[in-house]
């Protein structure tokens, strides 16, 4: 299920602008200004912890709550369009299977192998910021902005304590956002919109995702060509999985038919009778989707984010560190980025 993309041309602009003056594209060069630098951190708590602000959807979204017992079927991806990045939406409804530090770990270390990265955090917890380094406190513009207004798409982004990683930070501001875009026309395409200028300058999107499957993911969605679905290997995860596909199935008919799944890994997984199961059914049922290994439970990759650095920047070595290189490996041929 290997995809083909072409390299973008897209380089940064190293020039810098005045101090609160909006930037924008150069007309001349096509290239990006540089990116905000704001002051890293270290040594702070890290915890993703299952979210209940957001809002379900309500009748007059064209969305629909997908029901349990459908066919678990997912779409297949199809290649990105030349020149542009590629944009993938990390999601599952259920918190703490990992999804934040499988967006971080990805990442970095695709941005440690020389590729363009842009994270976009769209879970108002924020941890995204704290795994990658920033200081989201001294942030101006969020995911909030860039949805609301996005204008701002050039100027929300920030630099990372990995180099050629840039972010788009989420925070507190996130909550509420929903009930804001329910009188907006388009109100699934915002973020879609506000991401079209950045596409040319990166190689790879990645977008972070709250546990739900609220307005703001399904607008994740709509802006994506492809899912990455982080699954805990528990009794309940075959359950979970049948409810995301049925909303991939409803956004890809509705309202982005270029949508597919680039992936379903496996995580949090440990040497158990139970665990192992669930991973042979999950491997029986997907085999085409399964990217391996699975994400082993390991205590220096839930020590990492306290320093401020993904897991290849503190202890590369770990299992946790070795489990995300070949993750990364698969996902790299599967993006066309080798």
């Amino acid at each position: 299920m290997a995809l083909r993309q072409e390299k973008v041309c897209g380089t940064f602009n190293k020039g810098s602008s005045a101090k609160g003056a909006r930037m924008s594209i150069d007309e001349n060069t096509g290239s990006l200004p540089d990116v905000g630098k704001a002051p890293l951190i270290v040594d702070v708590d890290f915890v993703e912890e299952e979210e209940n602000t957001a809002l379900p959807l309500n009748s007059a979204d064209v969305i629909s709550q997908p029901k349990t017992g459908r066919p678990l079927e997912l779409p297949l991806p199809i290649v990105t369009p030349a020149g542009r990045a590629r944009v993938v939406t990390v999601t599952n409804q259920k918190g703490g299977v990992g999804k934040t530090t499988t967006v971080i770990n990805i990442a970095a270390q695709l941005g440690l192998r020389g590729h363009r990265v842009l994270v976009v955090d769209a879970d108002s917890q924020g941890n995204c910021a704290t795994g990658l380094g920033v200081d989201k406190s001294k942030v101006k513009h969020t995911t909030r902005d860039l949805i609301l207004s996005p204008e701002t798409a050039v100027n929300a982004r920030h630099a990372t304590a990995v180099d050629g990683v840039h972010m788009i930070v989420g925070d507190r501001t996130l909550v509420g956002l929903e009930q804001e875009m329910l009188r907006q026309l388009g109100r699934e395409r915002r973020l879609a919109e506000a991401l079209v200028p950045l596409l040319p300058h990166y190689d790879i999107i990645l977008i972070d995702t709250p546990p739900s499957l609220g307005l703001v993911t399904i607008n994740a969605l709509v802006a994506s060509d492809g899912v990455l679905i982080p699954v805990q290997t528990e009794y309940f995860a075959l359950e979970g999985l049948a409810l995301l596909a049925g909303t991939i199935r409803e956004v890809r008919g509705l309202l982005n038919p270029q949508l597919g799944v680039d992936g379903v890994l496996l995580t949090m997984h440990a040497p158990t009778l139970l665990n192992q199961q669930v991973a042979n059914e999950i491997l029986e049922h997907l085999p085409e989707f399964v990217v391996q290994p699975a994400i082993r439970r390991n205590i220096k990759l839930a020590e990492a984010p306290s320093h401020g650095i993904p897991i290849h920047l503190h202890d590369p070595n770990s299992k946790g560190g070795q489990d995300y290189q070949g993750v990364t490996d698969v996902l790299e041929g599967r993006w066309g980025l080798n």
